[in-house]
């Protein structure tokens, strides 16, 4: 199940000049934790289009842009669930980061799960942070932004 460009907040006279449009891959199964991420997300001040998947294949499919994603940009950054139906968020992260054309894409892993072979396991699979879910929502904004400005005005990546 996909929800593409369900959040596109475009440049207007408020962002001064940002020229980034960035397009956000959320794969997230909870349907309560989509919301909260796109209220996030829609709270920043970065251009973007969020684009939602809900399972690691079509996460998979959505990336090398095929299986009915053929029309989609590849994303900018990955914000990635670990506990999914099908294909795990391990088992993507996997994939992504061991592929010399998609594992550039930063990848940061919002998980429940705090357990340190979970974090382990993901930074060694390649993950670029990995991030506790937050119950506050406002936390959830706050970190959020952060993600945001770091990796679309901080960073600097590979083209």
């Amino acid at each position: 199940m996909t929800d593409r460009d369900a959040s596109d907040r475009e440049p207007d006279s408020s962002d001064e000049g940002r020229t980034v449009n960035a397009d956000i891959l959320l794969v997230e199964d909870n349907p309560g934790d989509v919301r909260l991420l796109r209220e996030a997300l829609e709270a920043t001040e970065i251009p973007h289009r969020l684009h939602v998947v809900t399972d690691g294949s079509d996460a998979l499919d959505f990336v090398y842009q095929r299986e009915g994603f053929d029309d989609v940009s590849q994303p900018d950054l990955i914000l990635l669930d670990l506990n999914l139906p099908q294909t795990d968020g391990h088992e993507v992260l996997n994939e992504l980061k061991s592929d010399s054309q998609h594992g550039r894409i930063p990848i940061i892993v919002l998980s429940s799960s705090s357990e340190e072979g979970d974090i382990r396991r993901a930074y060694a699979a390649g993950a670029n942070a990995y991030l506790t879910k937050p119950v506050d929502p406002n936390e959830l904004v706050d970190r959020v932004e952060l993600i945001e400005t770091f990796w679309f005005s901080l960073a600097h990546l590979p083209e």
